[in-house]
């Protein structure tokens, strides 16, 4: 079962998650496709790559550790194959804040408003 993972772009074609990508040292960027690759190709992604966010309109977080740098990239599904990665940051703290959740949630209530 193979996995596609996309990047949300607004009404203005302003896509969040490649510009964060784009901030990235490139040992940093490398580490996040790799990680990427793994959830489109893994029959059963790891916890430790892929999970499900509690308390959130299903959002899901892919984690990626490079060095002392932890990342977050934030999305939901699509139907059962499709990712779409709306948001991203880097994790400072153990819990993920509620600002950068209602950011995903927000993106993607407007996603599929803009796809009906």
């Amino acid at each position: 079962m193979e996995r596609e993972v996309v990047f949300y772009e607004t009404a203005s074609a302003y896509c969040p998650v490649e510009e964060f990508l784009d901030t990235l040292p490139s040992k940093q960027a490398q580490k996040v496709i790799w990680v990427l690759q793994l959830i489109e190709e893994l029959p059963r992604v790891p916890s430790s790559y892929l999970k499900k966010l509690v308390n959130t309109e299903d959002i899901w977080e892919v984690r990626i550790i490079s060095g002392n740098n932890i990342y977050r990239l934030l999305g939901f599904f699509d139907g059962p194959k499709l990712i779409v990665l709306n948001h991203a940051f880097q994790k400072k703290s153990q819990k993920i804040p509620q600002r950068d959740i209602k950011i995903a949630e927000n993106r993607k209530k407007d996603y599929f408003e803009r796809r009906r």
